[in-house]
């Protein structure tokens, strides 16, 4: 009896057998071992998550002295001065914003201020800073576009750029929205 319960604690069970035999191909352990490494809150496959990371050298980032944002010209601009203002942190878009990233708003649009009076625009009448609402957003990044002098903008851009319309809306106006 002692010798058929060392038997049965002995036998190896068929479900939990390992095998030698590889689960997945080199190119998915490289893919997984590459996001588990990746933070949350990243995404490599966004250009501005890379442009944040420092890790597009095409892209000059502008001094930001928020250490949760960076800011970088927009590469088609739609007036002389037009800064992207963007997390370091991964947000997809303004719709995914709630009521505790009030503060995050409110500082973009200070960095985006605090750019403009570096390159010596200080007329703030005349100033545009908002976001694209989805589906009409290009990079689904969360990006303050911060654009002066606005009496320069083009006709398409004033189209592009068109206070809370359908598509894009002013940061001031996100930040209410927030708060209700």
């Amino acid at each position: 009896m002692a010798a058929e319960r060392e038997y049965r604690s002995t036998k190896a069970d068929p479900y939990s057998e390992a095998t030698a035999e590889p689960t997945s191909s080199s190119s998915e352990t490289a893919e997984v071992a590459a996001k588990s490494s990746e933070p949350e809150d990243y995404n490599s496959k966004c250009v501005f998550c890379r442009i944040a990371g420092q890790q597009e050298p095409g892209t000059e980032l502008l001094h930001c002295e928020n250490e949760e944002l960076v800011c970088f010209r927009d590469i088609k601009p739609a007036a002389p001065h037009h800064y992207l203002v963007v997390p370091k942190k991964h947000i997809g878009n303004c719709r995914d914003l709630k009521k505790d990233h009030i503060e995050l708003v409110e500082n973009m649009v200070a960095v985006g201020k605090t750019i403009l009076e570096r390159n010596n625009f200080n007329d703030f009448k005349n100033v545009r800073m908002g976001f694209h609402v989805p589906p009409f957003c290009s990079i689904s990044h969360l990006h303050l576009h911060v654009l002066a002098p606005v009496d320069q903008l083009g006709f398409f851009s004033k189209w592009v750029y068109r206070v809370n319309s359908y598509w894009f809306i002013t940061a001031d106006y996100l930040i209410e929205k927030l708060r209700t």
